[in-house]
C-alpha cells in the first residue's frame, strides 16, 4: 500500500508523486539529470541553460515558441550531445520524461504581453496546467519563474512573500498579473493535492546582456536609447534559480535585484555612463504600472545564502556592450 501523506492546512491526504523510470535507480546504469527548460531561448532563460550545461552531468531540453525568445541565445549549445532544443508552445500538451523542469515561458514584457493579452492568460494558465501535469505524470520537482507584478501596485515597501498585494484584476495588465498569480495557485493547488514538488521565483527588476533591444522595459529602453538616439524618453540571476530547486521546502521566493532607484537616478546614471549629449523628457506613466518595487531577499539570503553582487554600475556597461554588439554600432572612445 502507498504511503500516504498529508500537508495539514484542510487540504486532506495526498499520494505522493510516482517514481520515475526504475533505469534511474539501476545498478549499472548512469542516468544523467534530464532537466527541462521552458521559455530557455528567451533573456533569462538562455543564461539558465548555459548554468546548466556547464554540469557535465545534466542533460537540458528547452522548449520555446520564439514569440520573445531567439536561437541565437542558445548558438553556442545547438549540436551538443547534452542538449536539445523543440519548438513547441507549452499551451499544448507535452509528453516527455524529465527530472526536473524550470517553467520561465510567458513573455514579460508589456509590449510582448499586452500584444496578445489572451494568448499571456493562456500562457500562464494553461502552459502552467500542463506543467504541473508533466511534473505529476513522471514525478519531476518543477520551479515557476513569477514576478513582482503579482504584488500589483503595492501598498506594503518592501514586499515580503506573505504580502498578497493591490492588483487591478480587469487593466491592460492584468493579463500578466492575474495571470501570474493564477499559476501560483495552480503550484500550490497542484502540491498540496497531488503532492507535487514546486518552487516559486518571483523576480524583480531583472536586466542584462540577451534582453530584447526593444523590450520595452526601463533599463533596456533607457541604454537602447541613449546608444541610438541623441534624446531619451523616460518613462515615469540564474544561479539562483538553480539553487532554490535544490532545497528542500516548498515555498515561493522573492530572488534577484534588491537595489532601489527612482526612474530619474536610472535614467541620469545611463547617461553618465553611455551618453552625455542625451536628453532627458519626462512622459505620463502607463496604466496600473507599479509606482515603487523592491523585493524583500531575506528569505533567498538566508535559505540559499544568495544577495545580488553586480551593482547598477557594473551591470550597465555589460548590457551596452552587449546592445552595441547587436545593434553594430561601435564605441566612441
Amino acid at each position: 500500500m502507498a504511503q500516504q501523506i498529508s500537508h495539514g492546512e484542510n487540504d486532506g491526504i495526498t499520494k505522493p508523486p510516482p517514481e520515475p523510470s526504475p533505469l534511474r535507480k539501476a545498478k549499472f546504469f548512469q542516468a544523467n539529470m534530464r532537466i527541462l527548460v521552458t521559455g530557455g531561448a528567451g533573456f533569462i532563460g538562455s543564461h539558465l541553460v548555459d548554468r546548466l550545461m556547464q554540469n557535465e552531468k545534466n542533460e537540458v531540453i528547452v522548449l520555446d515558441n520564439y514569440f520573445t525568445g531567439s536561437k541565437d541565445n542558445l548558438r553556442q549549445w545547438i549540436g551538443h550531445p547534452r542538449f536539445e532544443l523543440i519548438r513547441h508552445d507549452v499551451t499544448e500538451p507535452l509528453l516527455i520524461e524529465v527530472d526536473q523542469i524550470y517553467h520561465l515561458a510567458c513573455p514579460a514584457s508589456p509590449i510582448f504581453y499586452k500584444y496578445n493579452p489572451v494568448k499571456t492568460i493562456k500562457t500562464n494558465v494553461i502552459g502552467t496546467l500542463n506543467m504541473l501535469g508533466l511534473a505529476k505524470r513522471v514525478g519531476a520537482r518543477i520551479l515557476l519563474t513569477s514576478t513582482s507584478e503579482v504584488y500589483g501596485d503595492p501598498l506594503v515597501h518592501p514586499q515580503t512573500e506573505d504580502y498578497w498585494g493591490n492588483v487591478n484584476p480587469i487593466g491592460v495588465r492584468s493579463c500578466y498579473d492575474e495571470g501570474k498569480r493564477v499559476a501560483e495557485t495552480l503550484m500550490f493547488d497542484y502540491h498540496r493535492q497531488h503532492g507535487i514538488e514546486i518552487r516559486i521565483a518571483r523576480i524583480f527588476n531583472t536586466y542584462g546582456p540577451r534582453m530584447n533591444i526593444d523590450d520595452g522595459r526601463v533599463v533596456s529602453n533607457f541604454i537602447a536609447q541613449a546608444i541610438r538616439c541623441p534624446e531619451r524618453r523616460q518613462e515615469a540571476s540564474a544561479t539562483s534559480l538553480i539553487w532554490l530547486t535544490r532545497i528542500s521546502p516548498c515555498f515561493a521566493d522573492s530572488i534577484l535585484n534588491a537595489s532601489e532607484f527612482t526612474m530619474l537616478e536610472l535614467a541620469e546614471t545611463v547617461k553618465e555612463m553611455i551618453n552625455p549629449k542625451v536628453k532627458i523628457i519626462t512622459v505620463e506613466n502607463t496604466p496600473d504600472d507599479p509606482r515603487q518595487r523592491k523585493p524583500d531577499i531575506t528569505k533567498a539570503n538566508q535559505l540559499l545564502g544568495w544577495e545580488p553582487k553586480i551593482k547598477l554600475h557594473e551591470g550597465i556597461p555589460l548590457m551596452e556592450g552587449d546592445f552595441r554588439h547587436r545593434l553594430g554600432i561601435p564605441r566612441k572612445d
